[in-house]
């Protein structure tokens, strides 16, 4: 007979594993993007840099329409009550819908605008105009694609998720090759086939949780009751994602000013980074819908065996991607562009996010642990803590980091400062509330 320990670990595994080549697909909309646009030039992998910051911003904002839904969903299955579950995940399909209108309607006509805050050069700031005023009108099929997602998570099911990455990826690169190549439309190009794409995955990920909500017979209809709880519900987590956020657009604006290479630089480190942080984010979706599941069946000494599980298989990953970024740090580059003054700025960047990676680890597990306990609330005030830690340090890195370091080492002291200061300051606020026994709340 297996032990405990084995079993859970591979129930982990069951689900984390399709949730790791799922979110390592995700970025590979970006990833295929910044490949592509660097060829190009750096002004356009700049402007991308500048877009994707924006765009992450906004979607990033609304990722509790993906983690409330895997939580609440999560845990109406442990009570036995999946009509519930369904009747709660159309629910937040709806809010994403609303959501994603409202976003588009609010920033497509600020676009220029927003875009001027980055202090880029004016040939950038024109591409990254050109690119955020198509990639805006996707706002509702991403938003649905988080919804959908969540629902299927907090269903214990992480393969669907997976497919409909796979095929949405392999349509984003073939359209994007073709409209930027072969029909010579650049940044607009690029837009424009990573929006067909989603459009085509949310299409994908919403009819398989319709299909579910219809086999046991839950409303599809807008229940205004539930969409307006899934929105309060989101609250905390809109407010914790909106300082994570702060961090990484304090990173960006600070490498704008310091240069075109410089901001180009920290596009790829950052790029590199949240490609490495879904994939270590696997097993903190896992953590969420098992989270969910054990504590709505009411089974605490369950949730605490499997939580020291999952923080072994994050520290365990973390060591593992570490070790890999460090050693390719010298070559990623090269993946994407040819400057000179990129390159010498890349690697250390890269080396320096290296070290950090075991951290993150820990870090991701424990957030995925505490969402799915829906633990947001601590969740925000310790992100807030953090961010206050964090930010005076970055804002003295740009302002006098280079006076002491010397030119072109900007990008890797903010990396440092990130890794230190709001990665260790994610850890300890994590670490102690795990410890203890209030957020360990029982039941639907």
């Amino acid at each position: 007979m297996p032990s405990p320990g084995r079993t859970q670990d591979r129930e982990i595994l069951r689900l984390a594993v399709p949730a790791f080549l799922a979110l390592v697909a995700e970025p590979l909309f970006l990833l295929a993007d910044a490949a592509i646009l660097g060829r190009l030039g750096t002004a356009q992998l700049a402007a991308l840099g500048v877009a994707s910051a924006v765009l992450g911003t906004l979607i990033s904002l609304c990722i509790f329409l993906a983690y409330g839904t895997t939580a609440s969903v999560a845990r109406q299955l442990g009570a036995g009550a999946e009509r519930r579950a369904l009747a709660q995940g159309i629910d937040g399909l709806w809010l994403a819908v609303v959501l994603g209108a409202l976003v588009t309607a609010v920033t497509w006509p600020l676009t220029s605008r927003i875009v001027d805050l980055f202090g880029s050069d004016r040939e950038t700031t024109a591409f990254a105009v050109t690119y955020l005023e198509i990639a805006l009108l996707g706002t509702v099929p991403l938003l649905l694609m988080l919804a959908a997602t969540g629902v299927l998570r907090g269903l214990q099911d992480t393969r669907t998720p997976l497919a409909v990455a796979v095929a949405g990826n392999l349509l984003n690169i073939v359209l994007n090759l073709v409209l930027v190549y072969g029909f010579g439309l650049g940044m607009a190009g690029a837009a424009l086939g990573t929006l067909v794409a989603q459009l085509g995955s949310a299409a994908a990920l919403v009819a398989v949780v319709v299909r579910g909500a219809r086999r046991v017979e839950a409303s599809l209809r807008p229940d205004l009751p539930g969409i307006r709880q899934a929105g309060r519900a989101g609250v905390p987590l809109v407010l914790r994602t909106l300082l994570l956020r702060a961090s990484l657009l304090l990173m960006t604006a600070g490498a704008a000013r310091l240069g075109r290479a410089d901001l180009a630089t920290m596009q790829l480190a950052l790029t590199i980074w949240t490609f490495l942080a879904f994939a270590l984010d696997a097993v903190a979706i896992a953590a969420q819908a098992i989270t969910g599941r054990y504590l709505g069946a009411g089974d605490v000494e369950g949730a605490r065996a499997v939580t020291k599980r999952m923080m072994r298989w994050g520290w365990l990953s973390g060591a593992s991607t570490g070790l890999l970024l460090a050693a390719a740090a010298p070559w990623l580059g090269l993946l994407f562009t040819s400057d000179p003054a990129v390159l010498d700025r890349l690697t250390p960047a890269l080396v320096v996010a290296a070290l950090a990676q075991p951290l993150a680890g820990i870090v991701f597990v424990l957030d995925g642990v505490l969402i799915g306990a829906g633990d947001a609330v601590y969740l925000a005030w310790a992100q807030l803590a953090t961010l206050i830690v964090f930010a005076p340090a970055a804002i003295a890195v740009i302002t006098r980091g280079e006076d002491l370091t010397g030119p072109g080492h900007g990008v890797a002291l903010l990396w440092a400062a990130f890794g230190l200061l709001f990665m260790g300051g994610r850890a300890v606020t994590l670490l102690a509330r795990a410890r203890g026994p209030h957020w360990m709340r029982l039941g639907a």
